[in-house]
């Protein structure tokens, strides 16, 4: 088998999925507006929205071609193999060169990146960071994302050399460990971009904590992150295992939303908490894990798969570069399909739950500025929703929580004043 021409190919498909679900996104701008979400942008913001997602849209279809273009060239000069040779013979060796080379092209699409952040969300007035921290956090992503690798790949060889073809359970295993770890250390790594204060005492303090308490759920911090120094978006999260729990709150979050809003937001996050959804997420990982093992031990059955790219034997930093950017890559779409599928039946579950709980008008309001503050897509198209949607649409959130038997309406101020709203409508 021609192993080589087989890879290549395989990258064009994922490049055509891509550029598939690009193309649906620009689409998006020529949609229907819902009656529902109508009022969250007036004419002239739409048409502002509207540019930005073509600006970013063209962007990303100009660097995915330049990443594949690179890879191409990578695989097809043998340039994998080519690196290696000039590091040691032996294991670690070996692993590391090809994934410091993997990593490294990272540096081909940056000035794209920069384009996007510098530029782009500059134009829109998004976009906080300055030139040095830009850089600065590519650089701590690059060695971040090696480390791990180089991790990850050293315990696939160990345990293939150990196990051989019973190494996929046990890897299976150490990567699901490996990904709760993360999960656990999550909160240490953003604190390498970011700094994280205590929430003042005050209304929005009581209320989130009497929220979580009433549930069972301990409270172990509340915290305030300077997303600010970064971008406008604002956004909130969770942090922390079982019913002990950290809040983080984006300090533009606080800037935009009212007590009530945010509670409203972390009232859904609670439904998630209480319907044990982030369990069933994790179970979703496992079986994803499994997934990526039996792809391993299919990638190392033989030593002919990496000979057709210059190696003299298996190289597993190779092997791994395949599974993630290739084979994986090529089930992912189909795995996302079902497992989106189940997270926006899960996301409406929590909408629910935050309405029984009273926040679901806040909720409401707190979305519908969320969305305008993030520029986010008011009418996406179905396909899109279905290849790429983790969370329903605006629109089908708020008819679903305007169904709800616990749904009381509530007054509150629109992100924009009626007459905006019946100046989109007749645009």
């Amino acid at each position: 088998m021609n192993y080589k021409l087989l890879v290549i190919i395989l990258l064009c498909v994922i490049f055509l999925y891509k550029l598939m679900v690009t193309f649906l996104k620009l689409r998006s701008t020529r949609n229907k507006i819902p009656a529902n979400v109508s009022d969250i942008y007036d004419a002239a913001t739409y048409e502002k929205w509207c540019a930005y997602r073509v600006e970013k849209c063209r962007l990303s279809i100009i660097s995915s071609c330049v990443s594949l273009a690179t890879e191409i060239v990578l695989i097809a000069a043998d340039l994998y193999a080519a690196f290696a040779g000039l590091f040691p013979n032996g294991l670690v060796p070996q692993l590391f060169a090809v994934l410091l080379l993997s990593v490294l092209t990272e540096v081909v699409v940056m000035p794209f990146n920069y384009y996007d952040t510098m530029k782009i969300e500059e134009k829109y007035g998004f976009n906080r960071t300055k030139k040095g921290t830009f850089f600065v956090d590519q650089l701590k992503e690059i060695v971040i994302s090696l480390g791990i690798l180089t991790l990850i790949t050293w315990i696939l060889a160990l345990l293939h050399q150990a196990l051989g073809d019973w190494m996929i359970v046990a890897f299976a295993g150490v990567l699901m460990v490996f990904f709760l770890l993360l999960l656990f250390l999550f909160p240490l790594f953003t604190r390498i971009f970011n700094k994280f204060t205590p929430l003042e005492e005050g209304e929005l303090r009581t209320k989130l904590t009497n929220l979580l308490t009433k549930h069972g759920f301990t409270v172990r911090a509340i915290e305030v992150m300077d997303a600010s120094k970064r971008s406008t978006k604002a956004n909130a999260y969770f942090a922390g295992f079982g019913k002990t729990k950290s809040i983080v709150l984006y300090d533009t979050l606080i800037e935009k939303l009212t007590p009530d809003e945010i509670c409203g937001v972390f009232a859904h996050e609670l439904g998630h908490g209480v319907h044990k959804d982030t369990l069933k997420g994790q179970t979703a990982s496992l079986i994803q894990m499994l997934l990526l093992s039996t792809l391993a031990w299919l990638t190392l059955r033989s030593e002919s798969v990496f000979t057709a790219f210059g190696f003299d034997k298996i190289n597993y930093g190779f092997a791994v570069i395949l599974i993630l950017s290739v084979e994986f890559a090529i089930i992912a779409p189909l795995y996302g399909i079902l497992v989106n599928a189940i997270s926006r039946r899960h996301e409406y579950r929590a909408d629910r739950f935050a309405t029984e709980e009273g926040y679901g008008a806040d909720l409401i309001s707190a979305l519908k500025k969320l969305t305008q503050t993030d520029f986010g897509d008011v009418a996406p198209s179905p396909a899109l929703i279905l290849l790429e949607y983790s969370h329903p649409s605006l629109s089908q959130r708020i008819d679903a929580i305007e169904a709800a038997p616990a749904f009381t309406a509530k007054s509150a101020d629109s992100p924009v004043s009626e007459e905006a709203a019946d100046d989109l409508s007749k645009a």
